[in-house]
């Protein structure tokens, strides 16, 4: 007799092992938590400098930006061990907003962009990730470690030549340090060997201290100064609902990826509004805002082997901590260091297996297709929003012409009952049910038609309209026609809706 295998509750379904409790029982797994936590935090300084400078405003807004939406997310997120701080798409999205209206429209677009989060949070917007298809998922995996690659040229063109020589050690100390032991995270040994090299022989490279002035002194609560009207809603509501679905769409792609990375099963909507909670708080103190960080997310997950939120909270703990007390000594960093990580991301998050020759011959080509429009689109505009939105609006186009293809009509005449016997098969909606009412014969069949629709399904107004049109036609032959077989749901919806539609009257 064969077991069965009770199934897991939502409880049981949506705990994530090693839970924050396990962790800080057992040595081995906390001090993989604060490594982790300290290398992500070494990666946020330059990617939340950079990112203030792409928003217009000071290095500082990002680097505080990024420690409140770490130790927020840490505490409010659905999803255990997953980065979120200041981001590219979300300064690209708000930057107008700083270079035309100032700071305090700026903050402003902010705290609106995560309360907006919050209603579509409790709207159930998260639930709408089931309809990303596979192949979106694996273009916006790609797009983003071709994005994160390319990032990096800025810090690899016009440089010193010593600068390419130290990425490459980089990468070495990250590709052998796990053979020989994984207690301490490869991109920490990387960043401080190279560290340490650059300090002893006294090389002139780039470094973080390069990137913008670093913060001293801790982040004050920031109420802008903008008028409570209409015209002011209308200048910030369209920033900050970009910003909102930007931030909501590139935080659920990350926080699935990651899901299907440690095969777990976290909670979407719970990291919805804890996301528009967390941007409300960095707005509040003065933020840019943000939303998860794939990159980051990459290096803690992946690169160092966290799970949980201890090192989420850590990285935002260490990150206010290097820039505050130990900002000397995070200013000597070289950049080369910081590069060769990212890299090293960028080739781990990149889905090798989708492009393979063997993979590609057996994918039927719409997938690749949708793929390739993700990715391209993704890059072309740096925009992950604008690639997922496309890359699903292809792979609808497509599944539509693919299914209605599957209809089939079949006509059996017996001229004993003068009836005339059509089955229909197939799903029937609005791309499949257009071509139905040519398949029948309205002058040849005799006075009865059946039209046996118990092998097919009736999906949208367009199936309705489109029997009615085919019922009409027979009517205008003097035949009787008789529509069977319809399950109770589209004989309802059916019954709803036939005869007014205007479709053939």
């Amino acid at each position: 007799m064969a077991a069965v295998t009770p199934t897991r509750g939502s409880a049981s379904r949506h705990r994530i092992e090693p839970t924050v409790m396990q962790a800080l029982r057992s040595p081995r797994l906390l001090t993989r938590e604060v490594l982790a936590g300290l290398v992500v935090a070494l990666a946020l300084i330059p990617e939340a400098i950079a990112f203030s400078i792409i928003a217009g405003v000071d290095p500082r807004v990002g680097l505080f930006s990024s420690f409140i939406m770490a130790v927020a997310i840490a505490f409010l997120g659905g999803r255990p061990a997953m980065i979120t701080a200041a981001t590219g798409a979300i300064a690209l999205v708000i930057a107008p907003v700083a270079r035309e209206y100032g700071m305090d429209y700026f903050i402003a677009t902010v705290l609106l962009g995560g309360l907006i989060q919050i209603v579509l949070a409790l709207l159930g917007v998260a639930k709408l990730m089931r309809f990303i298809p596979r192949s979106v998922m694996v273009g916006f995996v790609n797009a983003l470690a071709i994005l994160i690659f390319t990032s990096q040229f800025p810090q690899l063109i016009g440089v010193p030549w010593l600068v390419y020589p130290l990425v490459a050690v980089g990468l070495l100390v990250m590709y052998l340090m796990p053979r020989i032991t994984k207690v301490i995270p490869a991109p920490l040994v990387a960043i401080v060997l190279l560290t340490a090299a650059v300090v002893v022989f006294a090389w002139n490279v780039p470094n973080v201290g390069d990137q913008g002035e670093l913060p001293e002194s801790l982040p004050a609560l920031f109420i802008p100064n903008v008028p409570l009207t209409f015209e002011t809603l209308q200048i910030l509501a369209p920033y900050a609902l970009a910003m909102a679905v930007v931030g909501l769409l590139e935080s659920l792609m990350t926080a699935k990826l990651v899901d299907d990375i440690t095969d777990t099963h976290s909670r979407k909507t719970r990291e919805a509004l804890g996301q528009g909670a967390a941007n409300v708080l960095s707005g509040a103190f003065g933020g840019m805002g943000g939303c998860a960080m794939i990159g980051q997310t990459m290096i803690n997950v992946k690169a160092s082997g966290a799970r949980t939120r201890i090192s989420t909270f850590l990285a935002g703990v260490f990150l206010l901590v290097l820039v505050l007390a130990l900002g000397d000594v995070v200013a000597i960093i070289p950049m080369a260091a910081l590069v060769a990580v990212m890299i090293l991301v960028s080739i781990a998050t990149f889905d090798w297996h989708s492009i393979r020759w063997n993979t590609l011959k057996r994918m039927p080509k719409s997938e690749t297709a949708v793929m390739l429009i993700t990715v391209i689109a993704t890059v072309w505009t740096h925009n992950l929003a604008v690639g997922v939105i496309l890359g699903v609006i292809a792979a609808m186009i497509m599944f539509a012409r693919r299914v209605a293809h599957f209809v089939s009509v079949t006509r059996t005449v017996n001229p004993y009952s003068a009836t005339a016997h059509y089955a229909v098969d197939g799903e029937l909606f609005f791309a499949s049910s257009n071509d139905l009412t040519t398949q029948f014969e309205y002058v040849d069949d005799p006075g009865t038609v059946i039209i046996d629709m118990s092998r097919s399904h009736v999906w949208d107004a367009s199936t309705v309209a489109a029997l009615d049109a085919i019922v009409t036609k027979y009517e205008n032959h003097g035949k009787t026609v008789t529509i069977q077989g319809l399950n109770d749901t589209a004989a309802e919806f059916h019954g709803r809706l036939t005869g007014n539609l205007g479709a053939g009257h």
